[in-house]
């Protein structure tokens, strides 16, 4: 794979602006860089350090719940240190250290051809969302006081519940917090080729690459489960999985929609997530959305998280991945891939990672 003369650092976490620290705050612990001789060899491997004692999870619909109307569209509640900006075609824009991020106050995709959807009001001001679709499997979410899914299930019509997110109790109180965990986490520097961490569609010439690709572990140990809003928030979480650059897909300019003749061209790893989840129903994949530097930061922001969603869709609709098992998030031109503020194609993007060692632990994934 060759990589544009001026192309940008390898990781996401090395593009992000400076943070400003609190008056008075500590800094992070900065331990030796992780090498490459440290990639584990599998997902429990990588989570071997989060998981010395087996997670005893108990079912997601034991706790018992009030039934509450649907949750009306309203602005979620701004977490401590952020300022929400705008409101786009149903996302809200924030800003924090500098940073502008998008969220959406529910996932809509979820919820498409439903038989019934329902809510439950929980302790600690925790919502249950209960999607059943017409083969009588629910999707079930927890979501805590911010909106953010702390827990998602699928059970089966037999009952079998598979994890697809677990954040541990324990953590209930730091995910409340609008904080990146990765500040406590040396910096990622792993000697290995670029090839290996990220893999361009536009160099793929045999299929099964995809499935290769997605399949392999973290390239470093998981300190614990995440939240998917801390994988979504974290660029230093996220680079602990390798990705997939779709740039082969063309958007027109200014436009979510994908082209009719680009459908085609998922059809490659769609069939690699297919083949993934037909081994292991539990699994998560982020589908993220990435501008070229042309335009305003906030628009361009928006204009990616579409273009990862249509992504999913069209993933859905044309290919049957479920879209419980895939999370999206735009990010805009925060993470280019070539240094450059004119227009250029490589930065016009979606890309997709296997995060689901990164949010549930693997044996109650599998």
């Amino acid at each position: 794979m060759r990589r544009p003369e001026n192309a940008a650092r390898l990781f996401d976490s090395a593009k992000e602006k400076p943070v400003r620290r609190k008056p008075g705050g500590a800094e992070p612990d900065q331990p030796a860089r992780a090498r490459a001789e440290r990639l584990p060899e599998s997902d429990a491997a990588a989570q071997a350090r989060a998981s010395r004692d087996p997670v005893q999870i108990g079912s997601i619909i034991s706790e018992e719940g009030r039934r509450i109307e649907r949750p009306r569209r309203e602005r979620p509640e701004v977490p401590q240190g952020a300022e929400l900006v705008r409101e786009v075609n149903n996302r809200f824009i924030f800003r924090t250290d500098n940073t502008y991020f998008i969220e959406r106050p529910r996932e809509e995709r979820f919820i498409i051809d439903a038989r019934e959807v329902y809510y439950e009001e929980l302790p600690r001001s925790r919502q249950r969302e209960v999607v059943v679709r017409p083969d009588g499997t629910r999707i079930v979410t927890i979501r805590n006081r911010w909106g953010d899914v702390v827990r998602r299930v699928k059970i089966l019509p037999d009952d079998r519940e598979i994890v697809l997110v677990y954040v541990e109790d324990d953590y209930y109180d730091e995910v409340l917090e609008w904080r990146d965990p990765g500040l406590d986490l040396p910096p990622l520097d792993l000697d290995i080729p670029v090839r290996d961490y990220i893999l361009d569609a536009e160099w793929v010439e045999d299929p099964e690459d995809y499935y290769t690709f997605l399949d392999q572990p973290p390239v470093e140990q998981v300190e614990r489960t995440y939240s998917l809003d801390e994988v979504r928030r974290s660029a230093r979480i996220r680079d602990k999985v390798r990705r997939i650059d779709l740039d082969i897909i063309n958007f027109e300019f200014g436009s979510a929609q994908i082209p009719e003749s680009e459908i085609g061209k998922l059809e490659g790893v769609a069939e690699a997530m297919q083949r993934l989840l037909k081994e292991n129903p539990g699994e998560t994949f982020l589908i993220e959305g990435h501008t070229d530097a042309v335009g305003a930061e906030v628009a361009n922001l928006a204009l990616s998280d579409q273009r990862a969603e249509a992504v999913a869709t069209a993933l859905t609709n044309v290919f049957d991945i479920a879209p419980e098992n895939m999370e999206t998030q735009g990010y805009g031109e925060q993470y280019l891939k070539v240094e450059t503020q004119e227009p250029e194609r490589e930065n016009r993007r979606v890309a997709i990672r296997r995060i689901t060692p990164l949010v549930a632990p693997v044996a109650s994934s599998e």
